[in-house]
């Protein structure tokens, strides 16, 4: 199942130590998000599965890390200076900005009004400068796309390599957008880091018997950049390739088809990532010497500047008609271009599921029911209350705002009766704003926390190679020093080739809830049995099923599973 809001995802996040708000403590600064424990881990086993599918896993692909920081010039004649913009417009009656494109029937999102201000272009790069002046000539900017690293770094990978084409080059790294209208959660921020790739090849014309054209070749990209999303556990329901239509394409670009995950939300259907084929436009922009015809043909000035012509020698080439062997040309470019922090919010929502362990029995609830609706009838009360103190002008009291007791009612109530959703619904508003200092609540926290505990769980469905954490280790008694030994011993021996915490902390059945909830494939409880027997019993994180496994086979039994 998707996750059932992003909420929930939120929530989770924040409870867990997958994402934090950046500068939290001072309010935070808007759509900038810290990655914490679990979610440092996570989006770095995104980004290492993918250097292994596009890198590692090919022979016709070399990696990069290019700088944040170039010179300026890089940005005026790939184009960002002069067209990288969105456009903006503000609402004259409430005063909010937003895209014009992003527009509802071209009403403000804030308050509905049709008088906004005519769109003006807002370029998104963040400027800064580079040395102890500030001047025209020290302008530098924070890179909004890694790919220019790359398309300025053609000679030097393809020299120093000695690569013929077809060949990539692939780039993780940071990149920076003044986005507008940031949101979503990490759908879109201002701050991200992308995963490209300029896959280099041959245009039609120089293409011998048996060569793959662009065409083909941007095609087969496509196939092989959504499976690897199959792959690692999205469903392929949720996933849709979409054509870019010809008003949306780059006046450079021959096809581009971007993959889109259903999110949940009003995101619905979004961009992961874009296959774009960019045929000979950007090697051309950065290069000298391009001939007047080229330049017309792809909308290009003239580029003084620069000290070389990105172009490649082709010593196989035979020229149809006088035989003559070798040609100098400019290589086209197929482009997958993904946000890591995109795929990395896709995989967290699609193994989101919330699941029944075990049925409670209806003598269980009836503490639960009797408990809400005490609850229920005290915010009843003090509902009334806030609002005849606000009636009077009266200052509030110290307990919730009204509009925060009215949302508790709201959540607490309507708690949907199916399992788990009662369970997990009546937990939420628990959380809520303002909940805390509701005396009657505390008694509804601990009945309903009870119940969760013995018979729901939240787990996240990771695919092993994207799991923060691949295998925990517990003694069944932590005061019983000989278990103890064993499961750190455990631990430590396991922890060279996987990822593996050690933890007493709680009773086993809550120590399995917690690795379920952040998506711990494996987990390994060390008892009495295994002092006699030298065995342990791995639990399955998805299925649940336990299996006593001997401790001098973990290593190999475990590394089969995590594949």
């Amino acid at each position: 199942m998707a996750a059932p809001s992003m909420e929930k995802i939120v929530s989770l996040c924040k409870r867990r130590g997958f994402i934090f708000a950046n500068s939290e403590i001072y309010g935070g600064i808007g759509s900038t998000w810290d990655y914490g424990p679990l979610g440092v881990e996570l989006k770095n086993n995104v980004m290492r599965a993918w250097w292994r599918a596009v890198v590692y896993d090919r022979d016709d692909m070399e990696g990069l890390d290019a700088a944040i920081l170039m010179n300026r010039l890089v940005w005026r004649y790939s184009g960002h200076e002069a067209t990288f913009s969105d456009p903006l417009v503000d609402c004259r009656d409430c005063g909010k900005r937003s895209r014009a494109d992003h527009l509802k029937d071209g009403k403000c999102s804030n308050c509905g009004s049709i008088n906004l201000t005519d769109p003006r272009n807002f370029n998104l790069m963040f400027r800064t400068t580079v040395g102890p002046v500030e001047s025209d000539e020290n302008i530098a900017y924070l890179r909004p796309e890694t790919a220019q690293g790359i398309f300025v770094n053609f000679h030097n990978v393809q020299q120093t390599t000695r690569r013929k084409l077809p060949f990539g080059v692939a780039q993780i790294g940071k990149a920076f957008r003044n986005e507008i209208t940031p949101g979503n959660f990490t759908f879109r921020t201002r701050e991200f880091e992308q995963m490209e790739i300029e896959y280099f090849c041959k245009p039609p014309q120089y293409l011998q018997a048996g060569e793959r054209n662009d065409v083909e070749l941007h095609a087969e990209w496509v196939e092989q950049r959504f499976n690897w999303y199959v792959t690692l556990g999205l469903a392929p329901e949720r996933l849709q390739k979409r054509e870019q239509t010809r008003d949306e394409l780059a006046h450079y670009a021959k096809a581009t088809v971007d993959i889109e995950y259903l999110f949940p939300g009003s995101l619905g259907f979004s961009e992961l990532e874009g296959i774009a084929n960019r045929q000979d436009y950007d090697l051309s922009a950065h290069s000298k010497d391009i001939p007047e015809e080229d330049l017309q043909r792809l909308k290009l000035q003239k580029n003084p500047d620069s000290t070389t012509k990105l172009d490649y020698f082709d010593d196989q080439y035979a020229d149809p008609s006088t035989g003559k062997k070798g040609a100098r040309y400019i290589p086209y470019v197929i482009e997958p271009s993904a946000g890591a922090t995109r795929a990395t919010l896709a995989f967290l929502c699609e193994a989101y599921n919330e699941e029944l362990v075990s049925e409670p029995a209806a003598e269980a609830l009836a503490p639960l029911r009797e408990a809400v609706a005490a609850a229920l009838k005290n915010i009843d009360k003090k509902i009334v209350e806030a609002n005849k103190a606000a009636q009077k002008g009266e200052a509030a009291t110290e307990g919730p705002t009204a509009d925060q007791l009215r949302a508790i009612h709201e959540a607490l109530g309507s708690a949907e009766t199916g399992l788990p959703r009662t369970l997990l619904g009546v937990e939420d508003a628990c959380e809520m704003p303002g909940a805390d200092r509701i005396e009657l609540l505390k008694k509804v926290r601990q009945t309903v926390a009870k119940l969760t505990d013995e018979h729901t769980r939240v787990v996240l469905k990771l695919h092993p190679q994207l799991a923060p954490i691949k295998v925990a280790v517990f003694p069944l008694k932590k005061n019983e020093p000989r278990i103890v030994e064993v499961a750190k011993q455990i631990k430590r021996e396991l922890q060279p080739s996987m990822r593996a915490i050690y933890d007493d902390s709680a009773g086993i059945g809550k120590l399995y809830r917690r690795q379920d909830e952040i998506g711990t494939p494996f987990c390994i409880t060390v008892d009495f049995q295994s002092l006699d027997d030298g065995t342990v019993t791995v639990r399955d994180r998805d299925s649940m099923q336990q299996d006593r496994v001997p401790i001098a086979e973990l290593d190999s039994h475990l590394t089969k599973k995590l594949r």
